[in-house]
């Protein structure tokens, strides 16, 4: 018992030692020494990071990204699009492609005329492809920069205006695509057409970006069928460029290209590839998405 109250004495007397008037062992000055040191030097910790921060904040532009971690530019993209990369659709059911048609409605949403009419956002710079609209530079304070209309009656039949289906009930599948965008980017049409296809050189011409599409796979060759372009010249037009970002940019839309296969070989299965040409259009083997992109299209009609 004895010992059991030495023991009880020793952890109290550690606690509190009302005769050396200590505290855990140490006297009031003792801990604010301690708390006056380790506040000093969080402090100072503080101090680094937030200048750090400060510095870093400096370099960055409020208008357009130091870093880019997506597709190079320029990434090629299409809708509707699917996990697979595959559009396999039966006309005589709509349960095969009504997805594919609802994302291409709302994707086109935006592109009524009837949206783009505010005259202090929207300008006319017509049906003919143009010369880069240059609305200042970048860090200028000119605020809010204009965007050219599109209108999705542009894209004809696929502009889901008279055909609410895009051509799928009819066996007539249509893509609608979009060079993604970037900011400040000025893309450059080919100065030769000697790295462009054959059946596609005759699409080069000043202040068009040309798309090509075609059968990736030699085995596919004619089973494509005829393809047609609808937009501005069958590419993108350059008064479309540059992008101001969604500081003053936020209203930008950019210019689309619908591709038809209007008879395209039934019950078949076929790896399309469209691409883009351009002087700084690069393509990469590692990203489906740089420049070009596959999809894998089938029309079946026959029942699995």
């Amino acid at each position: 018992m004895p010992a059991q109250n030495k023991d009880e004495g020793g952890w109290k007397k550690f606690l509190w030692n009302s005769e050396k008037k200590e505290f855990l062992g140490r006297t009031g000055g003792s801990w604010s020494k301690i708390f006056l040191f380790y506040l000093i030097f969080y402090g100072f910790l503080a101090g680094i990071f937030i200048g750090t921060i400060q510095i870093l904040l400096l370099t960055l532009s409020d208008y357009k990204p130091t870093w880019q971690d997506r597709v190079a530019p320029p990434g090629l993209t299409h809708y509707p699009r699917s996990d697979k990369a595959e559009l396999i659709i039966n006309p005589n059911d709509d349960d095969t492609y009504r997805t594919y048609t609802k994302a291409m409605k709302d994707f086109l949403d935006s592109y009524d005329i009837e949206k783009q009419g505010d005259l202090m956002t929207f300008e006319d710079c017509g049906d003919q492809p143009g010369d880069f609209k240059n609305r200042g530079d970048l860090e200028s304070d000119m605020g809010v920069r204009k965007a050219c209309q599109f209108s999705r009656s542009l894209l004809g039949p696929c502009s889901g205006t008279d055909d609410r289906n895009f051509g799928f009930s009819e066996g007539k599948p249509c893509l609608i695509i979009k060079l993604n965008r970037i900011v400040n980017f000025r893309p450059k049409p080919p100065i030769s057409n000697e790295s462009i296809p054959e059946e596609a050189k005759h699409k080069v011409q000043s202040n068009v970006i040309p798309l090509h599409c075609t059968n990736k796979k030699e085995e596919d060759a004619g089973k494509l069928g005829e393809v047609k372009y609808y937009g501005i010249a069958e590419g993108f037009p350059l008064q479309y460029y540059p992008y101001y970002g969604k500081r003053l940019h936020s209203h930008y839309l950019q210019p689309l290209v619908a591709v038809q296969f209007v008879n395209i070989t039934l019950n078949t299965e076929i790896r399309v590839e469209c691409k883009v040409f351009g002087e700084n259009i690069y393509y990469s083997d590692k990203d489906r998405y740089q420049g070009r992109f596959d999809v894998k299209i089938g029309v079946m009609t026959k029942s699995s």
